[in-house]
């Protein structure tokens, strides 16, 4: 009997070589996220010859070291700043923000308020996985009330943030929440906002299994916390149905606006120049 030779997945051609095994913890879904960004460049043809990923602090922000691409790794909480600085130098650049909720949410909020302002042309992919996993399973901004995490042991006693909501009222012209329980759906909205001109948030709730699985919803099976973000989801349509408090534990998933508007490059910059 031989054995069949394994058929290389295809998507590996963009990823940087000597890049595997990945750091990621298993069955986490920042690593689904990093997946469902190759599929969606994939199906769009991205040239990654003109693509720049930038990521922070924290596991999502580990995504672009894979990516064979240019990337740049920095900082917590810096990513738009540098984002900013790229686009208006070399706005051909497909630039895309790799960012979990403490970047986004904590202390790089006032950089998205900012860029949601001034309508720059990126892409940031926020992956929320409702606690400061890299360190050790803090409380974040996004993590629901009662919730135990490492620094909440009791509960945690603070409300939500909700990034969405944010990023719409700061002017943003893209903004969506997805999740790692609808794959599909995640890669269209991902496909949206990369083609998107001007500034796109995506939103993806995934499942933390180490730290947030473990403390938050007792279990550390990654099946178990997708389970969880699906039992806790309701699409944008039928939340207008809902009452205030049946939403109070829930992600709202959908696109939230999608618009056109001037965007903050080139002679936007400086009137009456090139940039």
């Amino acid at each position: 009997m031989t054995i069949p030779d394994i058929v290389p997945n295809p998507l590996r051609r963009y990823l940087r070589p000597g890049s595997l095994p990945h750091f990621f913890c298993s069955g986490c879904g920042a690593a689904q996220v990093l997946n469902f960004f190759l599929q969606a460049a994939d199906e769009l043809g991205l040239d990654f010859d003109k693509l720049v990923a930038i990521g922070g602090v924290g596991c999502a922000a580990r995504i672009p070291v894979y990516l064979h691409a240019e990337a740049l790794h920095g900082i917590h909480g810096r990513t738009l700043p540098w984002a900013t600085g790229i686009k208006l130098h070399n706005p051909e650049l497909t630039v895309v923000i790799f960012a979990g909720d403490g970047d986004a949410a904590a202390i790089g909020g006032n950089h998205l308020i900012q860029a949601a302002r001034r309508n720059l042309d990126v892409t940031m992919i926020v992956v929320n996985n409702l606690n400061f996993a890299m360190t050790g399973g803090q409380v974040a901004p996004t993590t629901f009330p009662d919730l135990v995490t490492s620094t909440t042991p009791y509960g945690n006693r603070e409300r939500a943030f909700d990034l969405c909501q944010l990023a719409v009222a700061a002017g943003a012209t893209f903004v969506a929440r997805c999740s790692t329980h609808r794959p599909r759906v995640t890669i269209h909205t991902l496909k949206k906002a990369i083609q998107h001109r001007g500034f796109a948030l995506v939103e993806v709730i995934c499942q933390c299994p180490t730290y947030f699985g473990r403390r938050a919803i007792g279990s550390d099976d990654p099946a178990q916390g997708i389970r969880w973000i699906a039992e806790h989801s309701v699409s944008l349509y039928r939340a207008g149905e809902l009452a205030e408090e049946e939403l109070a534990d829930k992600f709202i998933l959908g696109t939230f606006v999608e618009k056109e508007a001037p965007v903050f490059e080139g002679s936007s910059v400086y009137p009456g120049g090139e940039g």
